[in-house]
């Protein structure tokens, strides 16, 4: 009996085995066929008629919210050379790198095309290419760059009929002149200037496998923005050039030693109306998955949160208050992001004053100390855990074990409401406070608002001690202004196909609650005093306005973060190098700066107010004026009155400069990780931080 169950058993496997090979025979015979098929195709097609006379996709634009094209990607901006005019380095690095098979194929690789079949199958969707060099002259020529099927079949028949149009060399030639290599630049003779201010007969190899490796991402690996990318993609490019057998192994090894030397003369491509804005727009393109060359060469109509009438303003107070200044050096660097609290709409984006001088974007990529702008964290951390803007905080001097914080000028104003120790700036209230509150909390809190860097679990991080970008500084006071809520910048509103298609569009603003709206009343109230009478007296543009200063140790960096019911901007101003500034401060050009920009970005709004009750010390349910408490009644200015407010804080650590690595930080869209102290937390002495130890005694004015 079993003896006939497994005789039943074996039949049944052996039939099973039969009809899979059966089925694998059939599919494979259909995929013969369909490829017998598509070959009879290919050969029946005429070649291109009138090939000399076509014309490149449309010319993709990047608008502003208000419709000017603050940018176009014109196809054959060029100087167009001829295939015998570029070094055969150059040609084999982009054969090697683009299309090892160029002289072989027919318009397809055939293999690589399987293969990405396959792949794209396994996945789903297009996700893996295998474009031959002249079918990424069909994709410039005469298509779009959507990542379709359809597109991709059109692709291979039109890259199959140029074959059979015009030769390999000419092939070759026509891309090399058309290809986009980043920074505005089309073609390799564009890019020799641009990149190097160089012929062609004067690229060395590294330099030539440099801009071989661009076509795949230009913007990724351009080496004005990413110099440690395009590095890294030359030495790629340089390996396989020697593993296809076009260069020595002794070429290979010098020309990876070989160091990188850019033009310092200024580039075509900066010239357009607000260059870092439109960095930043190309990035979020990317992270949307547009393609670099569907950007540039897909005839897109890219529109843009932008509003050009408050960038020109932005550039403009930038440099002509710089100049007024007498700061002119190009270390000397001054940012401005600007965006909308509550829509997340980018108005302004400033990375630097120059960007023919420098292309790093101050605003995402800078870590620098912010001083006493740090301060609305830990009073926003007191505000959570139920401390109310009156409540009465010592201004007294304060000391530890190893550190004695002080204010500037070593004056103290004894007992005073919190909202007041905040508008003069108190170093010893904001220790004091942070003591309560805990380093934890604030932390806690400067996280969920939006600051990504790491942060020392310590006292002095009441004094801005840890650097922090400007974009997540802007971020978070915008919770300030938007009743608790943060919301995520965005630069990109819309994009429409070369046919008018919308292909994308924003779905609106990406909002996190993460403060109370009672906290974001309080913060406000007492940040308004912050410009009405304390060190931001110079921001005040006689609107419903709301900041705070800073400035850290030496005055190597100065801040003014702000907002207004609508607009939330900040600015930052330094050194690149981390020297000193001629003795200016938060409260002085940053916030000048700020003024002046405020007053045309405003202009857009009516004269809208903060949607805030308002606050009465111990009973905040009841909205009437705050009062002053029994132990000091001496009204605003007079508690003012003398009082220097000038603004530093303590020994800067985690700083960032173009020539210096920023510090790797969280995702900030998640809840990033808090930092553990280092040892037991002591209220006798504090952690002091590794990278900057703090000084004993020093006085330390108020930021």
């Amino acid at each position: 009996m079993a003896r006939n169950i497994r005789k039943k058993q074996t039949k049944r496997g052996v039939k099973k085995r039969n009809f899979f090979l059966y089925f694998c025979m059939m599919v494979f015979s259909a995929f013969l066929a369909a490829v017998a098929a598509f070959n009879l195709y290919l050969a029946s097609l005429p070649p291109i008629s009138n090939f000399d006379d076509i014309k490149p996709n449309p010319v993709t634009s990047i608008y502003s919210l208000d419709g000017e094209v603050i940018k176009t990607f014109t196809v054959f901006r060029f100087e167009k050379v001829s295939i015998d005019e570029i070094p055969a380095k150059l040609k084999n690095a982009v054969i090697a790198t683009e299309d090892k098979n160029f002289y072989k194929h027919r318009g397809f690789d055939t293999l690589g095309l399987v293969r990405s079949v396959f792949a794209n199958i396994k996945a789903g969707s297009l996700k893996q290419g295998a474009s031959t060099i002249t079918q990424q002259l069909a994709r410039i020529l005469f298509l779009s760059n959507e990542r379709t099927f359809d597109r991709k079949i059109k692709e291979l028949i039109i890259a199959h009929r140029i074959e059979k149009t015009i030769s390999k060399n000419e092939i070759l030639e026509l891309y090399l002149n058309s290809v986009y290599l980043g920074s505005g630049t089309y073609g390799v003779q564009s890019a020799s200037k641009t990149y190097f201010d160089k012929e062609l007969s004067e690229l060395t190899l590294a330099e030539a496998a440099l801009i071989a490796g661009l076509p795949q991402a230009p913007s990724v690996y351009s080496p004005f923005q990413n110099p440690d990318a395009a590095m890294n993609r030359r030495n790629q490019v340089l390996k396989r050039m020697y593993k296809t057998g076009y260069i020595t192994k002794d070429e290979y090894k010098a020309a990876l030693d070989e160091e990188l030397h850019l033009s310092k003369k200024p580039r075509l491509y900066s010239f357009n109306k607000a260059p870092y804005f439109i960095d930043l727009v190309l990035n979020e393109l990317e992270k949307l998955g547009f393609e670099e060359q569907e950007i540039s060469q897909g005839g897109l109509k890219i529109y843009t949160t932008l509003d050009l009438k408050s960038q020109n303003a932005a550039q403009d107070a930038i440099v002509n208050d710089l100049n007024a200044y007498g700061l002119r050096s190009k270390k000397t660097q001054m940012a401005l992001f600007s965006f909308s609290p509550t829509t997340g709409r980018i108005y302004a984006y400033v990375g630097g004053k120059n960007y023919e001088e420098s292309q790093y974007d101050r605003i995402t990529n800078a870590i620098r100390p912010p001083g006493s702008a740090f301060k609305p964290f830990v009073y926003t951390a007191a505000l959570q855990q139920g401390v109310g803007v009156d409540d009465i905080i010592d201004d007294s001097p304060i000391s530890f074990k190893n550190w004695s914080p002080r204010n500037y000028g070593n004056k103290y104003r004894g007992k005073m409401p919190i909202w007041k120790a905040l508008a003069i700036s108190s170093n010893v209230a904001a220790v004091r406070l942070i003591k309560k509150t805990g380093a934890d909390a604030v932390i806690a809190t400067a996280r969920e608002m939006g600051i990504t860097t790491p942060l020392q679990n310590d006292l002095t991080i009441a004094l801005g001690s840890n650097g922090v970008k400007l974009y997540d500084m802007v971020v978070a006071y915008g919770a300030f202004a938007n009743g608790g809520f943060r919301v995520r910048p965005y630069a990109v509103e819309r994009v429409e196909n070369s046919r008018g298609v919308v292909i994308y569009e924003n779905s609106g603003p990406k909002i996190v609650k993460v403060i109370s709206f009672d906290t974001a009343a309080g913060m406000t109230y007492m940040l308004r005093k912050v410009v009405e009478a304390g060190t931001g007296r110079a921001a005040n543009i006689s609107k419903a306005t709301a900041g705070k200063t800073g400035t850290t140790d030496d005055y190597r960096d100065a801040w003014f973060v702000g907002y207004t019911p609508d607009i939330v901007t900040g600015v930052w101003l330094g050194n690149d190098d981390n020297s000193k500034l001629p003795g200016i401060t938060g409260g002085g050009l940053p916030a000048k700066v700020w003024a002046d920009y405020m007053r045309v970005a405003i202009t857009n709004f009516a004269d809208s107010v903060f949607d805030y009750p308002k606050l009465n010390g111990s009973e905040e349910s009841k909205p009437k004026e705050i009062t002053d408490t029994e132990e000091n009644q001496k009204d605003d200015e007079e508690l003012l009155e003398g009082f220097d407010t000038d603004e530093q804080s303590t020994q800067v650590q985690n700083q960032n400069t173009p020539n210096t690595p920023a510090t790797e930080a969280p995702k900030s869209e998640e809840k990033a990780e808090i930092q553990k102290p280092k040892r037991p937390f002591s209220t006798n002495e504090p952690p002091v931080p590794q990278s900057a130890p703090l000084p004993q005694a020093a006085p330390l004015p108020g930021a």
